[in-house]
């Protein structure tokens, strides 16, 4: 009775292991970068970047949504399937009009093993004319340059 146990048991864990180190099948997204560093940027310049990625998985591709974290970012992004082994590409177009830093993301939603990716997008928005016009003391009074 013992060894009927033991070989089921051996036998159980034998076939779990085994099935842990098959590949996964479907579809698999990887990102070239999922992080964008706009760096500083003027007020009101393109404010567009772009993610890439690949389906590196056996099954098309399909992305269900990409989602920006807030209105000031606006995603567009690849609506067919994608092969396996093809590229594609998610446009982040963030609002240059605000001012200031800003620390974004993105998230995408698809049929990939790896289900959800967040992507991230910051920076900084700064005004051309502000940075001419540093203030300059002259006699104790300040004066612009």
């Amino acid at each position: 009775m013992k060894k009927l146990f033991l070989t089921l048991f051996v036998a159980l864990f034998g076939f779990a292991a085994q099935a842990q180190e098959a590949p996964a099948d479907g579809a698999k997204i990887t990102f070239d970068n999922k992080v964008i560093n706009y760096g500083k940027v003027e007020k009101g310049t393109n404010g567009t970047r772009v993610f890439k990625f690949k389906n590196e998985g056996t099954e098309p591709l399909v992305l269900n949504s990409v989602r920006a974290s807030c209105g000031c970012t606006t995603p567009k992004w690849t609506r067919e399937p994608i092969a396996p082994g093809a590229e594609g590409e998610i446009q982040v177009k963030y609002d240059t009009n605000r001012m200031g830093n800003f620390h974004k993301t993105v998230t995408v939603q698809s049929n990939a093993t790896n289900k959800t990716v967040v992507l991230t997008i910051k920076g900084q928005v700064m005004n051309p004319e502000a940075q001419e016009t540093t203030p300059e003391k002259k006699g104790g009074s300040v004066i612009a340059k």
